[in-house]
């Protein structure tokens, strides 16, 4: 194994991939040499200079290097037969997307996309109670930082509940409506999406790095009940109506809503969430299970992200001409 990029995210990924005993990680690469050699002393890792190098001699790699740079070093990889797991979003353009994933197709590799929060404890934990949600409201809500402004927040956060909902969804979307502005950058820093479905759901997804404090949280609305999951916390919440319980009876006004409704708590296993997504690459590598985020599910999260990003110009109000006095 290899981890490809080893700034804030990728630091991690080379942590973890070098704790899992099924993966052995050979080395890592990054572009900054002296960021490199410092996170490898630190890890008691190797740091090739060379990126083909290293890539002639690994199976799998996590590439987490800028957006900008996916295509280039992950056709690098495939060429070299290497199975990759992209960190979000799949790629710059659609385009690019598509490149990667042809040439996978073309050379027999596998390709996973790093949308992390298909990991997550809170979701794990649903997974009994989940139909197919009606109505979903998410919001992801993030102080300002610098990481990730060269781009609108639609690509830097949002697009991880975006995969989310298209996950829980199972439908292809119908149409998108949104709006978003700058705040502090040149690029949209608050943004709001409304996505149909083609059965009449709907998602209200609002992301922001212009907060005050942080939240991350996804609320589904389904025939069997309701599920709010903060998936900061990993944990939640089902309520669903108590077994026997009816509304219009003599008895439903004495109960009251703690006799009639039933609250089931939802926890996370405690595992970190990036950590299972690990394990869950390596062991799809080994043929011991699937890959849970394809390169194809990140291509469809990228797709809306840039219908969302389209739609955003669109709206952009334009100032009316002055009327003459």
């Amino acid at each position: 194994m290899a981890a490809i990029g080893v700034g804030s995210l990728g630091y991690h990924h080379a942590r973890l991939l070098s704790a899992i005993d099924e993966a052995v990680v050979v080395g890592i690469h990054d572009a900054d040499h002296a960021r490199g050699r410092q996170v490898a002393e630190e890890l008691g890792l190797r740091h090739f200079e060379n990126l083909d190098a290293l890539l002639r001699q690994v199976e799998a790699a996590v590439i987490a290097v800028p957006t900008t740079d996916h295509s280039e070093v992950a056709l690098r990889a495939l060429d070299l037969g290497v199975h990759l797991l992209i960190e979000k979003p799949l790629a710059a353009s659609l385009e690019e997307a598509d490149a990667i994933l042809e040439e996978a197709t073309r050379r027999g590799l596998q390709v996973a996309t790093g949308h992390v929060e298909r990991f997550n404890g809170a979701l794990r934990a649903c997974e009994p109670y989940l139909e197919v949600p009606r109505f979903i409201e998410s919001h992801r809500l993030s102080p300002f930082g610098l990481r990730g402004t060269d781009v609108a927040v639609v690509l830097d956060l949002m697009i991880h509940d975006i995969d989310l909902v298209l996950g829980l969804a199972q439908r292809p979307v119908e149409s998108v409506d949104a709006v978003g502005i700058p705040v502090l950058t040149p690029n949209v820093d608050i943004a709001n999406a409304r996505m149909k479905f083609a059965d009449g759901a709907v998602a209200n997804i609002t992301a922001s790095r212009v907060s005050r404090e942080k939240m991350r949280k996804i609320r589904l609305f389904q025939e069997s009940g309701y599920i709010s999951l903060d998936l900061a916390a990993a944990r939640g919440e089902f309520l669903r109506l108590r077994p026997g319980a009816v509304l219009a009876s003599p008895q439903a006004m004495e109960l009251g809503i703690s006799g009639l409704v039933e609250r089931i708590e939802l926890e996370g296993d405690g595992k970190e969430p990036l950590r299972a997504e690990l394990e869950s690459f390596v062991d799809a590598i080994r043929g011991e299970g699937r890959v849970v985020v394809s390169g194809e599910d990140g291509r469809r999260a990228l797709e809306v992200a840039l219908d969302i990003v389209e739609g955003i110009q669109s709206n952009v109000p334009h100032p009316r001409p002055a009327r003459a006095p």
